[in-house]
């Protein structure tokens, strides 16, 4: 790879993506979809002198609030804090803001991409817009490529939540193998090098490269390597879909992101990463965002532009506050102290898991998130364990165990042995109690099989 020196420091000569590139990525709907002829202009609002008649915008006089007092924690939770919000900030955050975003937030969110992923901000085209949650980008970001009819790549099992997202654009789904090293990039050259000359390759790959929901595994090194390289290969989109990166507690260190590696390979423009704050920040603020060429960003901000203009101003404001107030160090801070919470959960839930239910479920240790992902033994002379479904929803529940059976986190909706149980909100003593009852489940089901 090319280096050069830029201030002292070594940094990659990179090849960026033109625009261009992506007319055959772009969907109907997003070529089609203009600006907003308001929307466009608002930015000419801060132009010197200028009087502004343009937006019909509410007269922040009328607005019934006068001032904001939250109390929060500091990084470290060793102190409290408070958060204020009155004067110009205050009637900023009630009003009507940018598209993409509270401008201090989205400075704000560039600049955690930098510190996170070292993606220097004045190399490649990439720019941040911000989402009512990551599932709000994910969405528009899926509606902005694919075409109805569109083939998909999509790790399996995969994210739920995504799977009507690809249902809606009628999409094929083509599922790749994961195993407890994440998505089987070998699988995924399976299939691109057995795909059919006469028919259009999939435009993307979604995967959740960190404590993938449902399984909790996280994806090596090697394997985003041999990702990126078949997506410059076969000519793909990588949709990183990475809620739970700040929730990594896995023995090895903390694997690059894509969005990271592509730079260090040489190439961007192949990945669109979407970020949220559900998890370390609060799920309610509905705070996420979408990092990637500015092409495709344009396209999601055009999308947002006709459907619901903007994040909550408000709750951007909140956001930026407290985390401006931190620093980048110590959201770090503030991430790792989250993550060791639910590293203590996850341990908890295991030793329950161990004593509860050894010999009657099989799992791999989840290294980040909040969920395990556990095959069922309800019929022991099947080598796939037999099905999960009447267990968990019929026998589980009526004995006051709730999970979820694993078929409905694989696209094609298949039996599977497997389950997803989420150990974020239970204390240790539900953990027993529940994992005791679904014990009583297992057994009552494996009666059921051998009565057959």
């Amino acid at each position: 790879m090319v280096q050069e020196t830029i201030n002292g420091s070594s940094k990659p000569s990179l090849k960026v993506l033109p625009p261009s590139y992506y007319d055959k990525f772009l969907s109907h709907e997003a070529k089609l979809r203009g600006f907003s002829p308001i929307r466009g202009l608002l930015p000419l609002e801060s132009t010197p002198g200028l009087i502004s008649l343009l937006a019909g915008k509410p007269n922040p006089d009328t607005f019934p609030f006068t001032s904001f007092r939250i109390e929060s924690r500091s990084a470290d939770a060793s102190k409290p804090s408070t958060l204020t919000l009155e004067g110009s900030e205050l009637h900023e955050a009630l009003q009507y803001g940018a598209t993409a975003g509270l401008k201090p937030l989205v400075e704000w969110m560039t600049g955690l991409q930098e510190f996170s992923h070292g993606r220097d901000r004045t190399q490649g085209d990439w720019r941040v817009t911000m989402g009512s949650g990551s599932q709000d980008v994910v969405y528009k970001g899926a509606m902005c490529i694919l075409n109805p009819g569109d083939a998909v790549l999509v790790e399996s099992p995969v994210y739920a939540g995504v799977l009507p997202v690809f249902n809606d654009r009628q999409c094929e789904k083509i599922e790749v193998d994961t195993d407890e090293h994440g998505i089987r990039s070998s699988s995924l050259r399976e299939i691109l090098e057995a795909w059919p000359v006469e028919k259009p390759k999939p435009k993307a790959l979604y995967t959740v490269p960190y404590g993938c929901n449902p399984t909790g595994m996280t994806a090596t090194l090697e394997r985003r390597l041999e990702v990126l390289e078949l997506a410059k290969e076969h000519d793909f989109i990588i949709l990183e879909d990475d809620p739970y990166f700040y929730l990594y507690y896995g023995q090895a260190p903390r694997y690059p992101s894509y969005f990271a590696l592509e730079a260090q390979t040489g190439e961007v423009g192949r990945v669109l990463r979407f970020d949220s704050f559900s998890k370390v920040l609060s799920a309610g603020m509905r705070i996420g965002c979408a990092s990637g060429p500015k092409t495709l960003i344009d396209a999601i901000d055009r999308h947002t532009e006709t459907s619901n203009l903007q994040v909550a101003t408000l709750t951007q404001m909140i956001a930026f506050k407290l985390l401006d107030q931190w620093g980048f160090e110590g959201f770090i801070t503030h991430t790792q102290r989250v993550s060791a919470f639910y590293r203590e959960r996850r341990d908890m839930f295991e030793d329950a898991m161990r004593q509860h239910l050894t010999g009657l479920v099989e799992w791999t240790t989840p290294e980040a998130g909040m969920f395990v992902w556990f095959k069922l033994i309800v019929d022991p002379s099947s080598p796939s364990g037999g099905d999960s479904e009447e267990a968990i929803r019929n026998i589980a529940f009526k004995k006051g165990v709730l999970a979820l059976p694993g078929t409905i986190f694989l696209p094609s909706g298949r039996k599977t042995a497997y389950v997803r149980a989420s150990f974020s909100m239970v204390s240790q003593e539900q953990m027993h109690l529940a994992l005791s009852r679904l014990k009583e489940a297992i057994l009552e089901a494996r009666l059921a099989v051998t009565k057959q």
